[in-house]
């Protein structure tokens, strides 16, 4: 990742919109920033809330920095091997490398940047 053309600034995660996505069973909250071109190497950051329950509709193989804040989120990998990470665990993982999805019985907020 190359971060370019992003002047300092500072996000209030509690003024920025939340966009809801369902999964499965739950939903997840996003609060999403995004900063520079995303189509030439822009990137998004997100402050991510699951539902007790939730579990996601797809396998993603976007690649994410992830930070748990709150809560336990289980991840996946399509090769069928499991991660249970808590707050202050993080995993980070390449574009196209693993195909992954989270789900979470408890429910979870997660810092994400991709």
């Amino acid at each position: 990742m190359q971060m370019h053309d992003i002047p300092f600034g500072v996000t209030d995660w509690a003024g920025v919109p939340v966009t809801e996505h369902p999964g499965v069973t739950g939903v997840a909250y996003w609060r999403t920033q995004s900063f520079g071109n995303r189509h030439s190497g822009g990137i998004r950051v997100r402050m991510v809330e699951y539902s007790p329950g939730y579990l996601a509709d797809h396998w993603c193989s976007k690649g994410h920095i992830l930070l748990v804040l709150d809560g336990q989120l289980d991840t996946e990998l399509e090769d069928g091997r499991t991660f249970a990470l808590v707050p202050g665990q993080s995993y980070q993982v390449a574009d196209h490398a693993e195909s992954h999805r989270s789900s979470t019985a408890t429910g979870a907020k997660l810092f994400i940047v991709d």
